[in-house]
């Protein structure tokens, strides 16, 4: 008798076992735990606010964040990540291009807007002649950072081009002589900007942001909500139709998270919705 006994408690044991395994599992497999790579500032934060809503939802949001922009697309492709929360599509299109990722824009959250900070000047105009102008590295970005200088007025690019992949190459006017050094890992650029190197940095709005900085009130020039930089959620192609994933998107780009955007960040950061 003992002996039966024990064998039934012993298959309800491995039956209880067997339910656990799937319990964070839903339809078709779909994990109902998310794991999200991240900038810390806005990225991880928003997702901190969406977090009690996926809950409601169903959804364990795990979020991991990252100090630079190499390190979350490598980590989503060897699968330590179910999505990454960082980058724009510029960005992505070049990683896909140099790194061969089979990974998808699977939604548009929030646009962080490019600005220029200098401790010596307070605008574009002031820039002296022969002034040096601090930017990234990226690639991706080079387009983006020229278009903004262009925007307020101190250099020309050629026209006809496509000004998402221009480089300094491109540049037909430069009235004041600027000098351009575009050598640095981005998320230097805050600490470079306080050591007052330069006369002007270009630095990225989550960089700043982190870096106790406000691009609206501490640059001296910034990109409007025209920009084409939206950051994405992006995920291996092979789980874009994922329901977990189709959810985290709808609640980011829900009404409740684009309005605590728009207020939480006052201009510095903005929603892809406004």
């Amino acid at each position: 008798m003992k002996k039966i006994l024990s064998l039934i408690l012993a298959i309800t044991f491995v039956f209880a076992l067997a339910a656990c395994g799937t319990s964070k599992e839903g339809s078709n497999g779909d994990s109902k735990k998310l794991v999200v790579g991240a900038s810390n500032v806005p990225h991880a934060e928003i997702l901190e606010k969406a977090k009690p809503i996926l809950a409601e939802k169903g959804i364990d949001l795990e979020i991991q964040t990252f100090q630079d922009y190499i390190l979350p697309n490598k980590s989503l492709e060897s699968k330590e990540l179910d999505a990454n929360y960082f980058q724009h599509i510029p960005y992505l299109e070049q990683q896909i291009k140099e790194n061969g990722y089979d990974f998808v824009n699977v939604g548009a959250i929030h646009i962080e807007p490019m600005a220029v900070f200098s401790k010596k000047y307070k605008s574009l105009d002031e820039l002296p002649k022969g002034a040096t102008i601090i930017f990234s590295n990226s690639v991706s970005e080079q387009g983006r950072i020229l278009s903004l200088l262009e925007k307020g007025g101190l250099i020309k690019l050629k026209d006809g081009i496509n000004k998402v992949n221009a480089t300094v190459k491109d540049i037909v006017g430069n009235p004041k002589n600027v000098k351009f050094k575009p050598d640095y890992e981005p998320s230097l650029l805050p600490q470079i900007y306080n050591n007052n190197e330069g006369d002007a940095v270009v630095i990225n709005a989550n960089f700043a942001l982190d870096a106790g900085l406000n691009p609206v009130k501490d640059s001296i020039e910034i990109e409007g909500s025209e920009s084409p930089y939206a950051n994405i959620i992006v995920v291996r192609k092979e789980d874009e139709k994922k329901e977990s994933i189709k959810t985290l998107v709808e609640v980011l780009q829900s009404k409740e998270i684009q309005d605590f955007i728009s207020k939480e960040y006052k201009g510095a950061v903005l929603p892809v919705s406004k």
